[in-house]
């Protein structure tokens, strides 16, 4: 799959995605919903953040690094961090519904991702030693 096609289709999965969870806000009721619509809800809301940005996260890594001739590498990193982003948002959200997200919950729980994001990037092993970083 080349980058461009890549970008194609993340954008109009997150474009249905972002439909879907308006859908869901203009036609269910949150006080008669069950489990299994806030599931959906949840997971459109989780995959629409999820796609856009990792396309948006992407497209700004690219004006950044200009003329770089390895810049698919950089998909993964956005993809990661797009996938940590959303589930802090949605963790975040989960928690206010329960009516237990306050100002230290927020913090700890914004500390978890940037520490989460840390020993990943931290325990990188390259076997190629001309990996551009």
């Amino acid at each position: 799959m080349t980058l461009k096609q890549y970008l194609f289709l993340m954008s109009v999965a997150a474009g249905l995605c972002w439909v879907a969870w308006f859908f869901m806000i203009l036609s269910t009721d949150p006080n008669q919903a069950n489990t299994l619509i806030f599931i959906f809800f949840y997971l459109s809301f989780f995959l629409a953040i999820l796609g856009t940005f990792s396309v948006i996260g992407f497209l700004i890594k690219m004006k950044i690094i200009k003329n770089d001739e390895i810049i698919f590498r950089h998909v993964k990193k956005t993809f990661r961090q797009s996938i940590i982003f959303a589930t802090l948002i949605i963790l975040a959200l989960f928690l206010l519904q329960k009516s237990l997200l306050t100002w230290w919950n927020s913090i700890l729980l914004a500390l978890l991702f940037v520490v989460f994001e840390g020993v990943i990037f931290t325990n990188r092993h390259y076997k190629n030693n001309d990996y551009v970083k």
